[in-house]
């Protein structure tokens, strides 16, 4: 957490200047391009970086390494020839112009993916030293481009192109860890014991995958939606709104989400029991986000238009309530990192698909019938009712699946 902890401070201190170079339009561009690259790097691995971390022998999990920049490279050549076939639609979507963006999209897909290949390898060897030390890497160098950029008016393109060109000096760093593991273990990776995993974990690919595209394309709707309904200027202002307030989630999250499904892991194939660490991370993240988020909700137009600039005080009126919505959020990290455990992704796919038609439902008819403030208050107060519904599901599955376990050791306690 210490180096995630650097990492957000530098960019926190340098995002009140980055606000000052930067429109809420070029933001609103900058969003609408993330939002795009978020709902395709969700599942340009096929999620087959979250299985790395199951198996005990570390020879299939390196196989299970090569199957995911497989389906990395694989999914980045589909989403060249979609680009190449309908360029304009990609091109409408992200309310911008030029070839040059296309193939920033692209080449961010790629560094994307293989990132988040580097980093599950790096969490299964525990090297979280290094794992933290790429999250600063990659903060000062995204934060240092884009203010040279905007210095010189860079606009929307600085923005993007600082934060492609942050992802490849981090994954460059994650490479440099990976490669003595890599040499070691070349001759256990085989073709044929790659398609078994794939088959074996398939329901990586089928569920978990499928469910992390849904949320990072109801992640990113909001964006795209706004942009549509109320203009480029109020989406920027909303995704401002969004990068302010997941700074100090990151902050935790970060490091967190490795420790904790490595930590959750290690004690599921221990036989150990889930449910009080479940409960203690839960209730921790709520006790310590829930003073900042009453401050942000009190006085977040007040904060954002003296630190980021009086053009930045609609964003404050937003993150206002996007705190609420943000708490429940910050609170259900281990709900869906357990749920991975549990292998519970066909049922949390139904969850997110549900989800999914929820937020749509509210920003379409936001759009067609209230303000952007009043859309965006109904679609923070329905995300959090359903990450509630969520912690608490994920809750009950978790004490009937340790009750089920504490009755078949019992029984065959009295058989014995």
């Amino acid at each position: 957490m210490s180096g995630t902890a650097v990492a957000q401070i530098i960019g926190f201190a340098l995002t009140p200047i980055i606000s000052r170079l930067f429109s809420p339009s070029d933001f609103g561009i900058f969003g609408s391009f993330s939002s795009v690259l978020g709902v395709v790097a969700a599942g340009v691995t096929l999620q087959y970086t979250q299985a790395i971390m199951l198996p005990k022998a570390k020879a299939d999990a390196m196989n299970l390494f090569i199957l995911s920049c497989l389906s990395v490279v694989v999914i980045t050549l589909l989403c060249l020839a979609a680009i190449l076939i309908v360029p304009a639609f990609f091109l409408n979507i992200m309310k911008t112009h030029g070839a040059w963006m296309l193939a920033l999209l692209v080449m961010a897909v790629l560094v994307s993916g293989l990132n988040q290949s580097f980093q599950a390898w790096c969490v299964r060897v525990k090297a979280f030293r290094h794992t933290s030390a790429s999250q600063v890497i990659r903060t000062i160098a995204a934060n240092g481009t884009q203010i040279g950029l905007g210095w010189f008016q860079g606009g929307a393109p600085g923005l993007i192109f600082g934060a492609v060109l942050a992802d490849i000096v981090a994954s460059i760093n994650l490479a440099r860890v990976l490669f003595s593991d890599l040499m070691a273990f070349r001759p256990d990776v085989q073709w044929v014991r790659i398609k078994q995993l794939a088959v074996e974990y398939r329901d990586f690919p089928l569920y978990s995958a499928s469910q992390n595209t849904i949320n990072a394309l109801s992640q990113g709707l909001p964006v795209l939606l706004l942009a549509q309904f109320y203009g480029i200027a109020v989406a920027g202002a909303y995704a401002f709104g969004v990068r302010i307030l997941q700074v100090p989630m990151n902050f935790v999250l970060t490091a967190l989400r490795q420790v904790l499904f490595q930590k959750a892991c290690e004690t599921h194939h221990q036989g150990g029991k889930l449910l009080p660490l479940y409960i203690k991370t839960t209730l921790g993240l709520f006790v310590m986000a829930f003073f900042p988020s009453l401050v942000l909700f009190i006085w977040s137009p007040q904060i954002f238009s003296w630190l980021f600039g009086s053009k930045w005080y609609i964003a404050g009126e937003f993150a206002r309530w996007l705190a609420l919505w943000s708490l429940f959020g910050f609170c259900n990290v281990p709900s869906v990192l357990f749920a991975r455990i549990l292998r519970m992704q066909r049922q949390f796919f139904f969850f997110d698909l549900s989800l999914l038609a929820m937020r749509v439902l509210t920003l379409v008819l936001g759009g067609w019938y209230l303000s952007a403030q009043h859309t965006i208050v109904v679609f923070s107060v329905v995300g959090s009712i359903m990450n509630i519904v969520l912690i608490v599901w994920i809750g009950y599955v978790l004490m009937k699946h340790e009750s089920d376990i504490n009755e078949k050791d019992i029984g065959k306690l009295s058989t014995t």
